[in-house]
C-alpha cells in the first residue's frame, strides 16, 4: 500500500472572496476516498480554518493580528473539521484530527508520540486530518505555512509521496502570465529553481511558491517523491494517479538514497537548535566529502550557546556558513573544556549528522 501525504491549500478550499467553496472541499473528500479504494493510505494536511472563520464571524471592534488569527482560527477549525466529518461519513471513512504546533517536532519525544498517533490512526483505517494550532501558536514559532508542516508529516511518517496542492499547475520556467512559459513536468532533488521561482503569495495563505520549492527539495532529498500540481484541477488526484504524463503539474524527482528516520527528524530542526559548534576548514572538509565522518571535537574551535547532552545544534565553518545541524553528544559546558581535543568521542555522531 501507498502511503501519500496531500497537502490543501486555503487558496483551493476557498472561493476569490475567502468563503469556503463547499462544492471543491467535497470533490476534495471524494477524491481521497478513490484512492483509498485503489490501495493509497492517505494523511490529509488541511489549511483552511481561519478563511472559514473569516466568513463566519465579524468582529465587533478591531484586533490585532495575533487575535484575529486566534479567533477565525477558533471559529473555522470548527466548521471545518466538521464537514470533513460530514463528506467523509458518507464515504463510510471515519476521520480523525490533529492540531499540531511546530514546537511538537523540537524534541525527538514529541516527535515521536505524534508519529506513533498517526500510525495507530492509519492502523485502524482512520484518516488523520492535520492543521497548525493557529489558536496558540505564536507568530516566532509558527510554521511557515502548511506546506512546512506537510513536509514533516511525510518525512516523519516514511511517505511516498507528498502532494501539495496549491492553485497554479506547478513550477514554470518563466511568468507565469507570460503565453509561452511552460510547467516544468520534472526535475531532480538537487536541482537548483531559484531563478524560475517568484516569491509571491496566495490571497488567504502564508506560503509562497519559494517555500513550497524549498520543502519539496528537502524531502525529495529525503527520498520522497514530491508533487506540485493545481488543486483546482477536476480530479487532479485521481488524474496524478492514473494519468501522470498527461497531467499538469511538477514532480521533484527523490534521492535514491533515502535519509534514515533519526536524520529525518533532524533535517527539520534546524530552527529548535540550542546552540552552535564553529569548525575549522578542515573538519568542514571532512563533513561535506563523500566519505561518512561524524564531528570530531578536534575540529570544532568555539561553542556557543547553552545547550545539554542530546539537544540540537548548528554547525557552522571558518566562512560563517552553516553546513550542518545534528545532536550534541555534549552539554555546552562538557563541550567547551574539550575543544581541540583528539582523544574523545565526537560531539555529533554521523548516525545524528544532516548536513544542509
Amino acid at each position: 500500500m501507498k502511503r501519500i501525504v496531500v497537502k490543501v491549500g486555503s487558496n483551493v478550499l476557498t472561493r476569490s472572496n475567502g468563503t469556503l467553496d463547499v462544492t471543491q472541499v467535497s470533490a476534495l473528500v471524494d477524491q481521497i476516498a478513490w484512492l483509498r479504494q485503489h490501495g493509497y493510505e492517505v494523511i490529509l494536511v488541511s489549511s483552511g480554518s481561519i478563511a472559514c472563520g473569516k466568513s463566519e464571524l465579524t468582529p465587533d471592534r478591531k484586533l490585532d493580528a495575533v487575535g484575529q488569527r486566534q479567533l477565525f482560527s477558533a471559529i473555522g477549525q470548527v466548521k471545518l473539521i466538521n464537514l470533513y466529518y460530514d463528506l467523509f461519513r458518507e464515504q463510510g471513512i471515519h476521520i480523525g484530527q490533529i492540531l499540531t504546533m511546530k514546537e511538537s517536532f523540537a524534541t525527538r519525544l514529541e516527535y515521536l508520540n505524534q508519529r506513533a498517533c498517526m500510525s495507530v490512526m492509519l492502523a485502524n483505517n482512520v484518516l488523520p486530518i492535520i492543521n497548525e494550532n493557529d489558536t496558540v501558536s505564536v507568530t516566532e514559532l509558527m510554521f511557515t505555512d502548511n506546506d512546512e508542516l506537510s513536509g514533516l508529516v511525510a518525512s516523519m511518517m516514511n511517505a511516498d509521496c507528498l502532494v501539495i496542492l496549491t492553485n497554479v499547475d506547478g513550477i514554470f520556467n518563466g511568468d507565469p502570465k507570460d503565453s509561452r512559459t511552460r510547467v516544468i513536468p520534472m526535475v531532480s532533488y538537487d536541482h537548483d529553481l531559484s531563478e524560475y521561482i517568484q516569491d509571491s503569495h496566495s490571497g488567504f495563505g502564508r506560503g509562497g511558491m519559494i517555500t513550497k520549492v524549498h520543502i519539496a527539495r528537502k524531502i525529495a532529498e529525503e527520498g520522497i517523491k514530491v508533487i506540485i500540481a493545481n488543486g483546482k484541477t477536476t480530479n487532479i488526484l485521481t488524474e496524478l494517479a492514473e494519468h501522470p504524463l498527461q497531467t499538469l503539474h511538477t514532480e521533484f524527482r527523490p534521492n535514491p538514497t533515502p535519509t534514515s528516520g533519526v536524520k529525518k527528524w533532524i533535517a527539520h530542526s534546524e530552527s529548535f537548535a540550542k546552540g552552535i559548534a564553529r569548525i575549522n576548514r578542515e573538519a568542514a572538509e571532512a563533513l561535506c566529502g563523500c566519505k561518512a565522518v561524524s564531528l570530531l571535537m578536534v575540529g570544532v574551535t568555539a561553542i556557543e550557546g547553552d545547550f545539554e547532552e542530546g539537544d540540537i545544534i548548528n554547525i557552522i565553518d571558518d566562512g560563517g556558513r552553516t553546513i550542518g545541524i545534528g545532536r550534541s553528544a555534549y552539554s555546552s559546558d562538557e563541550a567547551r573544556q574539550l575543544i581541540g581535543r583528539h582523544d574523545v568521542k565526537p560531539i555529533i555522531h554521523y548516525d545524528y549528522l544532516y548536513m544542509e
